[in-house]
């Protein structure tokens, strides 16, 4: 059997080797027209060269306009992150009793994660504008297979690079600070000084999900709603101004963004999990401690293998194809990793550990068998509701068909069926993550809800690529329009990115699930620090929720959500009414830009510009108050205050997202199932009235399902771990009581 320290190193190297292994497949491809009998037109006359240059054109410009609004954008988190660190280095410090080295290495684990955060996202960005130009010009070729496969090797670059460095980065702080946490009687602080790095990464991806989904959504919704609903024009068309942004912020949101939020996860998953079963190390079991991070590496071999099914095995011939070979991705990773994972806890944690019980004085034993049992369910859970996100965002059944038939009467009722759709697709997600926390929680206490949610996570590597894969293929349809190549081109790559958003909307529900175990395990975590902070006088029997300040607190946090939903809904509509007003006045002082063939390009840079300066300044506000809340609570109103803010938080961030995303993933595949109808069919097709009532509920859904719903996960994960940071400095006021001494 390896040492978890050689598993871990493996499968963090095998993952940057596989990761660079598809970037030189997809950098093989050059960035020419595929087309090479130069009289023959691809579109309106042009030839393969002047198409070649234009392709290039547009690639250099989303490349710029990704890479000039990622800069503006780590400026302001370096800042961000050089001042909190300090913050933490001093509470910590002062809530440790002046342990300047506990304080130290706290803040230098948030310096850390929140720098491997911002280079996961940079990383996506990068990876994801490389390869969205190259997915047009395979689209070009005869078939699905080639532009599919370029499309899902980007998605496993994003996805093998992150969890290997992600992987490799915490395992190497873990064993640095071993050398001063020598015995093991000190692991637990250890696992309490690493928290710091899922607070970093938190932090981050807060402000690249707001950041960048206030970007893509302003200029996703100026471009709609003067190109689409107003002059008639196609989707992406170059003589749209919002164009060129609207593709930008697919990389800067939907793959940096999301890039943060899922290493945030994970770093926030594992860190619970360590604090929570730091007892198994009390003997010196270093390898049975690092059971969590080894479940991770066996996950990116298992994902690995299962990644040929896609691209080699069964690979994609046809457009029916396309869904079937993502959901296959999960599908396979899930199975086999329920089956790995067996042989891994039975090889790594010993026969039976005693380990304290979060609530009462008594212990639990944990089996290699229970430990099992937890990783699966998290494992199976998010597969169940991830299934249950495609059957409610999928064009291919009757949710989604309802909704594209009430477009029929207009607009309104449109709303009203996407809005319903939502609130009912909560259902039975929630009741599975009732009975996953209630299952891993008998079986391990909230160490085995700790490890389902790390099961949810455990495929993290495909559910990253197969959410990479939806905006490379979203963005290799606006090269192909922009760049005016064959109808044949948008309708291929339209194709793969309609099975993109639908396996994105299944990541979402891995995401949100995921979330809401963390956040438990990160709460459980923040008790358990409590207790041992207070010498058991604080929290033994639990957190008594009808405690006046705790339920009042508990009030106070179910709003948290809400406000923060309005904040950033409100953020993207400013921006969006302010794109809206500089297109139309391109248009207004230049009408030939509405020609067939204008001979002078729109002002792409000034849309550019209106959404980097409004993400900019926009996500300042609702990160500031996710991040400040509980920490002023702490210190102001004492440990009861948080715990009720905790709760009522998790609990209405779970319902807001899941109901918000479903909500904006319906509306979408509602107005693409229309555009897929034959002109003189019921539903009449591209450029109906009915098309425009669903293009409307498609253009509020964009910040439902991909600005506020997404960051609600961020909301619930960042409080609950900022929490656990500073929970020692939340005791150390007035023993828990707080500033005010309330309790």
């Amino acid at each position: 059997m390896l040492s978890a320290s050689a598993a871990i190193g493996s499968a963090g190297a095998i993952a940057l080797v596989w990761a660079l292994v598809q970037f030189k497949i997809i950098a093989a491809i050059p960035v020419k027209s595929l087309d090479d009998d130069e009289t023959k037109p691809l579109k309106e006359g042009k030839t393969s060269s002047e198409t070649t240059e234009r392709l290039n054109e547009i690639y250099c410009a989303i490349y710029d306009g990704a890479e000039s609004f990622l800069q503006a954008e780590y400026k302001v988190c370096f800042q961000f992150i050089a001042f909190f660190g300090l913050v933490v280095f001093a509470l910590v410090s002062w809530g440790t009793g002046w342990d300047y080295w506990q304080g130290g290495f706290t803040a230098l684990s948030f310096w850390l994660g929140a720098l491997t955060s911002m280079a996961s996202g940079y990383l996506g960005m990068k990876v994801a504008v490389y390869s969205n130009v190259r997915t047009t010009i395979s689209a070009q070729k005869p078939g699905y297979t080639s532009c599919f496969n370029t499309a899902f090797r980007a998605g496993a670059v994003m996805g093998f690079a992150l969890c290997g460095m992600g992987l490799l980065m915490l395992y190497a702080t873990l064993l640095a600070y071993r050398m001063h946490y020598d015995d093991s009687e000190q692991w637990t602080v250890l696992t309490e000084v690493i928290t710091g790095f899922g607070l970093g990464g938190s932090c981050i991806a807060m402000f690249g999900r707001v950041g960048g989904g206030i970007y893509t959504k302003a200029a996703d919704v100026g471009a709609d709603l003067v190109g689409k609903v107003v002059h008639g024009i196609p989707e992406d068309d170059p003589r749209n101004p919002a164009t060129i942004a609207d593709n930008v912020g697919d990389n800067v949101g939907d793959v940096a963004g999301m890039g943060s939020d899922l290493f945030g996860s994970f770093a926030e998953a594992t860190c619970a999990a360590l604090v929570l079963g730091a007892s198994i190390g009390k003997d010196g079991d270093w390898d049975g401690m690092m059971f969590p991070l080894v479940v991770s590496a066996v996950g990116i071999v298992v994902c690995l293998l299962c990644s040929f099914l896609a691209t080699n095995i069964v690979p994609v011939k046809k457009e029916a194809d396309v869904e079937n070979a993502l959901k296959l991705q999960l599908i396979s990773t899930t199975i086999l990793m329920v089956i790995a994972i067996y042989f891994t806890a039975t090889s790594y944690l010993p026969e039976s550990t005693e380990m304290a019980s979060t609530v009462g004085s008594g212990t639990f034993v944990l089996l290699p068998v229970n430990a099992w049992l937890c990783v699966s369910l998290g494992a199976v859970g998010g597969l169940i509701i991830g299934l249950v996100t495609e059957y409610y965002t999928s064009h291919s059944y009757a949710p989604v068909r309802e909704v594209a038939n009430a477009c029929k009467t207009g607009a309104a009722t449109n709303m009203i069926y996407g809005i319903a759709l939502g609130y009912k697709s909560a259902i039975i997600p929630v009741f599975i993550l009732a009975l996953v926390v209630y299952g891993s929680f008998t079986l391990c206490d909230l160490f085995g809800v700790a490890l389902a949610a790390i099961g949810f996570l455990s495929n993290l590597a495909t559910g990253l690529t197969i959410d990479v894969y939806g905006p490379v293929c979203d963005n290799a349809g606006g090269i192909a329009e922009m760049a005016e190549l064959d109808p044949s081109v948008r309708e291929k790559t339209d194709a793969l990115d309609a099975a993109g958003n639908t396996t994105a909307a299944i990541g979402k529900g891995f995401a949100i699930g995921s979330a809401a175990l963390v956040s438990l395990a990160l709460f459980g975590a923040f008790v358990s620090r409590i207790r041992r902070a207070s010498e058991d006088t604080l929290f033994v029997e639990g957190v008594n929720m009808l405690e006046p300040l705790t339920f009042a607190f508990l009030i106070i946090g179910g709003m948290i959500p809400f406000a923060f939903a309005a904040m950033t809904m409100k953020s993207v509509g400013l921006a969006a009414m302010e794109m809206v007003m500089e297109v139309q006045r391109q248009f207004d002082e230049k009408p030939h830009l509405l020609d067939a063939n204008p001979t002078e390009r729109p002002d792409y840079d000034a849309c550019i510009a209106i959404s980097t300066n409004a993400s900019l300044k926009e996500m300042v506000a609702p990160g500031a108050m996710v991040i400040f809340t509980p920490l002023l609570t702490g210190l102001l109103f004492g440990v009861n205050a948080v715990s009720g803010l905790l709760v009522g938080s998790l609990i209405s961030s779970i319902q807001l997202a899941i109901s918000m995303s479903n909500s904006g993933g319906a509306w979408d595949n509602a107005k693409k199932y229309i555009e897929k109808q034959p002109a003189g069919s019921e539903l009449e097709g591209k450029g109906s009235e009915i098309h425009k009532a669903a293009v409307v509920g498609d253009t509020v859904g964009d910040p439902f399902k991909d600005t506020s719903g997404p960051a609600l996960n961020i909301v619930m994960k960042l409080m609950a771990v900022l929490s656990l940071v500073f929970a020692d400095a939340f005791y150390a006021m007035n023993k828990g009581s707080g500033l005010f001494n309330l309790s």
